[in-house]
């Protein structure tokens, strides 16, 4: 097993900052005492929240041209749980991992649990894959899964997903999410309403066999690598999807999969309103899909779905209770840092969304008050809580400065040493 990083690193790294933090943090405390909050109360929440980190994220991605491993690169799912498992201790906000079959299938599922409770992890969705075919696949997915003319195609899709249940089940997992690259690259290529009719009748195969306490989340994407249609190609597809099959059924956001310029948020805000938010995977994009580290490019695109996250927590929603979890590619960048950074950025997120009164802005919007409305949103966007998440990070044992004690750790050195390439991305991605 590679080495963790050492508590008593990680706190001696933490006192040399400290002073200065506290410093910053009753500055703030101040100012927000100003404005009637208390900044205990949203550090509380600040060390509460988590955000699931995926078991393909701890190894580099790539793009339909190339891969560039990275030294010391995880290669299988135990090797991923050790990075998952430092990436936790240093943010103190990642403590689940999310797993995707078959890249992470094992013989011995009780081993991989006994394995991720001794590193202090749980385990989040199960994700499927029948987007590729894998080595010596009887019935090729290349014109769809779910949704295939093919009947067997069909049916070993389908069996995939139940031994998804499976061996979610056994790691104690209690959501199976199911993204499908099925639709058609021509015009005139698939039927649309008959493509849709096999999806859904094959989707009602798995949800019966869906535990009590399991919920179902569907994700959509618009394109890619169907770049005509898509089958499950927007969040209008995907609720009606969800609504057909019950209430275990709800919808997952990627940030990444919708078309340039539509508004997530209020996607997000009518999939609270009717009960249909599932979750979400957190990244960012430019173009498409690019899954880029997630608030890299729209910090304030993220701040405003939280804000009607937190909007809804405050309402006390019905059927409130989404799945946050990360969904990267990290082509350039050491996975590790990329992963920390994400979850501070989508943490930092929720935090400034804490910091909007509610009432207030309630009172502009019902007054039509556009101006004051949009500036209460600024406001707390603009107010910088770094202070908030370095003192939830250090109360908790994490780093104030995770990237900086991951680096003077040496980590990723000695990881190299002890996983020589195995000439193919652990990941599972291209």
């Amino acid at each position: 097993m590679t080495q963790r990083i050492d508590k008593a690193f990680i706190a001696e790294q933490n006192e040399k900052l400290m002073p200065g933090v506290q410093e910053d943090y009753d500055a703030l405390a101040r100012k927000l005492a100003r404005q009637d909050i208390d900044i205990e109360q949203i550090t509380q929440k600040a060390a509460e929240f988590q955000v699931a980190v995926p078991s393909w994220g701890t190894g580099t991605g790539g793009t339909r041209f190339a891969r560039f491993p990275g030294t010391g690169e995880p290669r299988n799912i135990f090797e991923k749980l050790e990075d998952c498992a430092v990436i936790n201790d240093l943010s103190q906000c990642t403590q689940a991992v999310s797993p995707h079959f078959p890249w992470d299938k094992v013989d011995d599922f009780t081993e991989l649990k006994g394995f991720s409770d001794n590193l202090e992890l749980t385990w989040d969705s199960i994700n499927s894959n029948t987007f590729q075919d894998q080595p010596g696949q009887e019935h090729s997915f290349k014109y769809g899964s779910l949704s295939n003319t093919s009947e067997a195609s069909r049916e070993l899709a389908i069996a995939h997903n139940l031994d998804c249940i499976k061996w979610g089940e056994a790691l104690g997992s209690k959501v199976l999410t199911v993204w499908v690259g099925d639709g058609s690259n021509h015009p005139g290529q698939s039927h649309f309403q008959r493509a849709f009719e096999r999806y859904l009748e094959s989707m009602k195969k798995i949800y019966a066999e869906l535990p009590s306490d399991w919920e179902m989340h569907i994700e959509h994407k618009m394109f890619e690598p169907a770049f005509y249609s898509t089958v499950i190609q927007d969040w209008g597809s995907n609720i009606l999807a969800a609504m057909e099959l019950g209430d275990k059924a709800k919808s997952l956001v990627d940030l990444g999969h919708h078309a340039p310029n539509v508004n997530i948020e209020m996607i997000v805000s009518r999939l609270i309103q009717f009960k249909k938010l599932g979750g979400f995977h957190f990244n960012d994009s430019k173009y498409g899909d690019d899954d880029l580290d997630s608030g890299s490019l729209h910090p304030y695109q993220q701040f405003l779905i939280f804000n009607e996250l937190v909007d809804a927590e405050y309402r006390n929603q019905e059927g409130f209770g989404p799945g946050y979890l990360l969904d990267q590619s990290h082509n350039v960048t050491d996975p590790i840092e990329s992963l920390m950074n994400s979850a501070a950025s989508v943490q930092r997120s929720y935090v400034a969304a804490l910091l909007i009164n509610r009432e207030t802005l309630y009172g502009y919007q019902d007054s039509n008050d556009a101006i004051m409305a949009s500036n209460t949103l600024k406001n707390a966007f603009i107010t910088d809580v770094s202070p908030i998440l370095q003192m939830a990070r250090a109360r908790k044992g994490g780093a104030i400065d995770p990237i900086a004690v991951y680096r003077a750790s040496g980590y990723r050195a000695s990881a190299a040493k002890e996983r020589p390439s195995s000439g193919h991305s652990g990941s599972g991605i291209v």
